[in-house]
């Protein structure tokens, strides 16, 4: 009976969604790959060792450390909205990493990964998260009114914006909301990518969510079709390859969900790759090298090293 109630749950939810999605427009079908260009911004984000080293503190999972390393930077740089961006990715990846997301047990666990984590969000970061974000989004929006091709502030909200998106769907659980931030993540970095067409951090959130959508049940993907939403798997993969392979700040995150997809699509030589990869440049982190052992384990050497 609690499994029925819950199905029952599960498609009454997307029946909203479908009907919701008729407000929001279409989804987006195909994403180009970036051409070749110099620089993401005047800021040259690409030069900014404080962010850099903030973020490689996320990916050895030392939070507090990587706050401390951005509001540096961001003491600095008080009128940019790349600090406070840098910071909601702290809390978002604190949570994610609290809640146990981003693991093989809950990327290849459908209940888990279509309906968001079990347990609830930890209120202080929440309200942390929160308070970035919407400190992020007011930075870039101001200096968006006086020019609209601002690629730094078009790259901090895209990233503020996706974040979002990523905690109302996996903590938060809010599929209508996480849809609406979602595409509202990917026209910024569409306009994103028309300035600064290397700047690949920006296929993150549409590429998870072409994966994610794309991993629904037929009869749930045929609903929101209807709204114009159409998740693309192989195209999701695809996406986060990009950032996977030319991104910055997001590229390590981006070679975490390739892995994890490819383990959900059977291409174990794929998931290798991002695995051993990722547990050579941050040694620091046992998580990595725990899912490579895991990913040896379950499939066996042979298979994992065709």
């Amino acid at each position: 009976m609690k499994s029925l109630r819950r199905h029952l749950q599960h498609w009454a939810s997307w029946c909203l969604l479908s009907v919701s999605a008729l407000a929001f427009g279409a989804w987006p079908a195909t994403a180009q790959s970036p051409p070749a260009a110099v620089t993401i911004g005047p800021i040259q984000l690409s030069v900014q060792p404080e962010i850099d080293a903030g973020f490689r503190l996320l990916y050895e999972l030392k939070f507090t450390e990587a706050r401390a390393a951005f509001a540096n930077w961001e003491s600095r740089h008080p009128g940019e909205a790349l600090g406070p961006a840098a910071q909601a990715a702290s809390y978002l990846f604190q949570e994610l990493d609290r809640q146990g997301v981003l693991t093989s047990e809950f990327f290849l666990d459908d209940d888990r990964l279509l309906g968001g984590v079990q347990g609830t969000p930890d209120p202080q970061v929440r309200d942390a998260f929160g308070a970035a974000v919407r400190n992020a989004q007011e930075l870039a929006r101001a200096r968006l009114k006086s020019n609209p091709r601002d690629a730094d502030a078009l790259f901090a909200l895209t990233i503020a914006t996706g974040m979002q998106a990523d905690y109302a769907s996996l903590i938060e659980r809010r599929q209508m909301e996480s849809l609406r931030l979602t595409r509202e993540a990917d026209k910024v970095a569409r306009d994103l990518l028309a300035v600064s067409p290397r700047a690949a951090d920006a296929y993150v959130a549409l590429g998870s969510a072409n994966y994610i959508i794309g991993c629904l049940p037929r009869y749930k993907r045929f609903i929101i079709r209807f709204g114009g939403f159409r998740g693309d798997r192989a195209l999701g993969m695809q996406q986060l390859g990009l950032t996977a392979a030319n991104g910055h700040y997001l590229r390590p995150y981006a070679k975490l969900t390739l892995a994890l997809a490819a383990m959900r699509e059977k291409q174990p030589v794929l998931a290798r790759i991002e695995f051993e990869q990722l547990t050579a440049e941050f040694p620091a982190n046992p998580k990595f090298a725990r899912e490579l052992a895991k990913l040896k384990g379950t499939i066996g050497p042979a298979a994992v090293n065709k």
